[in-house]
């Protein structure tokens, strides 16, 4: 009389060649699922490195009678903060307003002395950047 194969004792070879497949397959998925984290963790990271890079290098668009007729020539001006570089300020306006930037210059403004009566004291100093664009392309920095 012959028991069915559910009774009948397995041999080693069946059992080893079970696990192997099972870890195989628990390594595929662990392969996939780091794939897939890295993926979002680099897409998570360049993001929040455009931010950091524009709030730590734009202040705000600099908005004058001079600037507005730059506007023209396709150069606009912002106020930067004094440790930016011309190479920040040339990615973050890049990064923001999806420009092609071809020439940075920057102007340091000295701090002044200012009175009132006998109280004395500085009217603070502050960087601005002169930013040529390319051709056709626009900034809207004041909404109309």
């Amino acid at each position: 009389m012959a028991l069915p194969n559910i009774f009948r004792k397995k041999s080693i070879e069946e059992k080893g060649k079970k696990v192997e497949t099972e870890r195989k397959e628990k390594s595929r998925q662990e392969k996939k699922e780091k794939k897939e984290a890295e993926t979002t963790r680099i897409s998570k990271k360049t993001v929040k490195k455009v931010s950091e890079i524009a709030s730590r290098v734009l202040a705000a668009p600099h908005v004058t009678e001079k600037a507005t007729e730059l506007i023209s020539k396709n150069q606009y001006v912002f106020k930067v903060f004094q440790k930016a570089n011309k190479i920040e300020i040339k990615k973050a306006i890049e990064e923001i307003y999806g420009v092609d930037v071809l020439k940075v210059r920057i102007i340091r403004i000295p701090r002044k002395p200012r009175r009132m009566g006998r109280i004395s004291g500085w009217r603070k100093g502050y960087k601005k950047a002169i930013v040529k664009i390319k051709e056709g392309q626009k900034i809207e920095i004041l909404s109309r």
